[in-house]
């Protein structure tokens, strides 16, 4: 009887847990949701944009991108900082920060005020992606660990292709900067259920933040995605090119050295001395490139050269 019992309350708590990880898992989702969005959002507005802020095709080009590379840049050490301080911490920080960012490059009146505000959603956003996947890691028990972690990267994909239809549509309906108030409502909602739903956690055996390997990367990625974004208007053999080429593979060198020096590096390099990890690393870096770079040119072709509406583009 006293057996029954037991394994009777133990089955009940085990179903509420369940039914909150269950919500849990869905607030993680659903605010990784707008960091996929944010990538691909932009590539419908590029004509918009062009015509509000009379921006140059260098400048299109850092609006696309400054998101994205402060977010490459800094995503290993946000997450190392919210094994430090708190994941939840760190979600929580992150969405304020994106959201603040989104309503700022909504309200841009400038090419650098966009990109400046873009550049603080790659920040938002690096706090957010890392600490949902740990928190997830630290929620759900070994058998449900995988599931979660499969629906947790499914939902981050729809938000890629979601965001040109989603930013066609209210291109269509309202002005530009609403492709970037869509974030604020996810931003609240994630805000708000995090209060309730995500544990606090943080790693006891949490290494020490290596700041300075994560300046030196973002060194030579801007320089790099500098000098590619500004060599068609100043020459690809001119002496700013191939000193940014140059000053870029310096500071790359130079990140290399640092990290095979360092007891706790940002990225283990020595993990690329594995043939099978490098080439799938390289390949899955080729594809996205070549994808992102087909938006950018294909969004401009049919805006453009075919007249699509921006929802038809989408």
């Amino acid at each position: 009887m006293n057996t029954a019992t037991t394994t009777g309350e133990a089955q009940i708590r085990d179903s509420a847990g369940y039914a909150k990880r269950k919500w849990t898992l869905g607030i993680l989702s659903i605010a990784l949701i707008i960091i996929g969005l944010d990538i691909t959002v932009l590539n419908v507005a590029i004509p918009t944009l062009q015509n509000s802020l009379n921006a140059s095709a260098s400048g299109l080009q850092w609006i696309i991108n400054a998101y994205i590379l402060v977010f490459a840049g800094v995503l290993l050490t946000m997450g190392s900082l919210g094994d430090r301080f708190g994941r939840r911490l760190a979600f929580q920080t992150g969405l304020v920060i994106f959201g603040l960012a989104s309503v700022g490059a909504a309200f841009s009146e400038s090419t650098t005020q966009l990109i400046i505000a873009r550049a603080g959603q790659g920040i938002g956003g690096a706090l957010i992606m890392p600490s949902t996947l740990s928190v997830i890691v630290d929620v759900f028990p070994r058998e449900e660990r995988a599931k979660a972690i499969g629906i947790w990267a499914g939902v981050a994909a729809i938000g890629i292709p979601g965001g040109m239809i989603a930013g066609g549509w209210l291109l269509e309906n309202f002005f530009w900067g609403s492709v970037f108030l869509l974030n604020v409502p996810v931003v609240l909602v994630a805000l708000v259920g995090s209060v309730f739903l995500v544990p606090e956690s943080r790693d006891k055996n949490a290494k020490t933040t290596d700041i300075v390997g994560a300046l030196i990367s973002m060194a030579a990625l801007s320089l790099l995605i500098y000098t590619i974004i500004e060599a068609p208007a100043q020459g690809w053999l001119a002496a700013v090119t191939i000193g940014g080429f140059a000053s870029s593979l310096a500071f790359g060198a130079l990140f290399v050295w640092y990290e095979l020096r360092r007891e706790h590096p940002m990225v283990d390099l020595r993990l690329f001395l594995n043939a099978r990890l490098s080439a799938s690393v390289g390949a899955i870096g080729i594809a996205f490139m070549a994808m992102l770079g087909m938006m950018f040119m294909l969004t401009q072709f049919l805006q453009f050269v075919q007249g699509y509406s921006p929802l038809d583009t989408g």
